[in-house]
C-alpha cells in the first residue's frame, strides 16, 4: 500500500494514543503485570469494527458522522438533544481532556531535553505554549494532506520510541506471549480492564474516521483502501499499548511504587534500564501528546461543524474557531497548571452517555439505505452488537465513577 493511500486510521490512532492511554497502560502493567494483555487485544477487535464502520459510512456518503446524524434524526426535540449531547461530550470534553494532552506532551519534552543534557527552566509554563503553537501552525494550514502526513510521521516516531523502549526493559517473552490467550482476571483488576478499553474505543474518533474518510476518499472502490489502513494502523497502536504495559510490568510490577501521572514513568525507568530507556519513552510521550493534542482539536471541529450543517472545510470560520478554542483552552489550563476537575466530570459524563448512543446510531445508519449495497452483513451486525454491549459496560462504568460510586 502506497503512502499517499494511507492516513485516516493513523488520526485514530494518533488520537488514542494519548498521554491517558500510557498511564492507563502502565499503571496497568505496574499492579498486574502483562496478565491484562488480552484486553488490550479485546480493545483493538472492537476499534476495528466499530472504525471500519465509521470510515465506510464516510466514503459511500461523502458525508461525515455529524451529517448522518442531523439528517437521520427527523424529530427536532430529539435533534437539539442529540446537539447538545454531542457538544457536551467531544467539544467540551476536548477541551478538558486538551490540558491533559498539552500537558503530556510538555513532561515527554523536558525528559528528553534534560536526557541531552539541557537544563529545562520554566518548562511548565513555557513548553505547553510551544506544543500549542506547533499544533496551531499545522492545522491553521487547513490543508488535510499536510495534516495526515505529520501526524502519520508521528505515528512512526511514537511506535519506534516506545518499541525500542520495550525491547531496552527486557520483557519476559514467553510470560509475554502467553497472556494474549490466558484471559487472567486478577482480583480488583475490572476497571482497570475497562479503562484500557475505554481508552481505546472513544466516540469522537468514530466522527474523525467518517469525516476524514468522506475528504480522502471519493469512491466505494476504495473501500478496500481504507480497511487496509485500518489494520495497519489500529493494530499499531495496540502494539505501542502492550510495548508501554509490558514496560511498566518489567519495572514496576511487584515493587510498591504509585504512579499517579505520566511524569512518574520515565524517572523510574531511569536506575532500572539506564538512561536511554528515559530518553526514549520521553520521546513517545511526547510524540502520543502533541499527536492527541492536533486530533482533538480537530475531531472536535468536524463533529460539530457535522451536527449543526457548518461549513466543513477546514479553512471555513466555524471549522477553525472550534479547534482554536480547543486549543487555546488546552494550553492555558496546561500553563496554569489547573486541574479542572469539575469540567472533566462534566466530559466524562457525556461520554458516558454518548459512546452507546453513537455506537447504536452508526449500527442503524449501516443497515440503512444510505449504504445501499454496503450495509452492514450478519456477520457485521453481530460483532458490532457484541461491541455495543461492552460500550454499554464502558457506558456504566463511566457513569458510577463520574458519581463516586466506584
Amino acid at each position: 500500500m502506497k503512502f499517499p493511500k494511507i492516513g485516516p486510521a493513523f488520526l485514530v490512532t494518533a488520537a488514542f494514543i494519548g498521554p491517558g492511554t500510557i498511564i492507563t497502560a502502565s499503571m496497568a502493567g505496574a499492579n498486574y503485570g502483562v496478565s491484562l494483555v488480552w484486553a488490550l487485544l479485546f480493545a483493538m477487535f472492537a476499534t476495528l469494527i466499530l472504525q471500519e464502520m465509521a470510515a465506510r459510512l464516510g466514503i459511500v456518503s461523502q458525508q461525515g458522522l455529524g451529517e448522518n446524524i442531523r439528517q437521520a434524526i427527523k424529530h427536532p426535540f430529539a435533534k437539539a438533544c442529540v446537539v447538545m449531547l454531542v457538544v457536551s461530550a467531544i467539544v467540551v470534553g476536548n477541551g478538558a481532556y486538551q490540558s491533559g494532552n498539552i500537558s503530556g506532551a510538555s513532561l515527554g519534552l523536558v525528559g528528553v531535553a534534560e536526557q541531552l543534557g539541557f537544563k529545562v527552566a520554566f518548562g511548565a509554563i513555557i513548553f505547553p505554549i510551544i506544543i500549542g503553537l506547533l499544533a496551531f501552525v499545522l492545522l491553521i494550514t487547513g490543508s488535510y494532506k499536510v495534516i495526515e502526513r505529520a501526524l502519520v510521521v508521528l505515528v512512526g516516531l511514537m511506535s519506534i520510541a516506545f518499541i525500542v523502549t520495550f525491547f531496552l526493559s527486557k520483557p519476559q517473552w514467553r510470560e509475554l506471549m502467553s497472556s494474549f490467550v490466558a484471559f487472567e482476571l486478577p482480583t480488583g483488576a475490572t476497571l482497570t480492564v475497562i479503562a484500557l478499553i475505554g481508552t481505546t474505543v472513544v466516540p469522537y474518533n468514530l466522527f474523525l474516521h467518517a469525516s476524514t474518510a468522506s475528504k480522502k476518499w471519493q469512491s466505494v472502490n476504495d473501500i478496500s483502501t481504507a480497511r487496509k489502513d485500518l489494520l495497519l494502523s489500529i493494530p499499531l497502536g495496540a502494539l505501542i499499548s502492550v510495548a508501554v504495559l509490558s514496560t511498566a510490568a518489567s519495572a514496576f510490577f511487584g515493587q510498591q511504587l504509585s504512579l499517579q501521572s505520566a511524569a512518574d514513568i520515565a524517572p523510574a525507568l531511569q536506575p532500572l534500564f539506564g538512561d536511554s530507556a528515559s530518553l526514549f519513552l520521553g520521546l513517545g510521550l511526547f510524540c502520543a501528546g502533541i499527536s492527541s493534542a492536533i486530533t482533538a482539536p480537530l475531531a472536535a471541529a468536524f463533529a460539530l461543524s457535522g451536527i449543526l450543517n457548518l461549513d466543513k472545510n477546514l479553512n471555513a470560520f466555524g471549522f477553525r474557531l472550534t479547534w482554536m478554542i480547543i486549543l487555546i483552552i488546552g494550553v492555558v489550563v496546561s500553563s496554569a497548571g489547573f486541574k479542572p476537575v469539575a469540567v472533566i466530570w462534566f466530559a466524562q459524563v457525556a461520554n458516558g452517555i454518548l459512546l452507546p448512543l453513537i455506537s447504536i446510531f452508526l449500527l442503524w445508519i449501516m443497515n440503512t439505505k444510505v449504504l445501499g449495497k454496503y450495509r452492514n452483513n450478519l456477520w457485521q451486525n453481530m460483532a458490532a452488537a457484541g461491541v455495543i454491549l461492552i460500550t454499554l459496560l464502558l457506558s456504566g462504568r463511566s457513569l458510577m465513577s463520574a458519581f463516586g460510586l466506584l
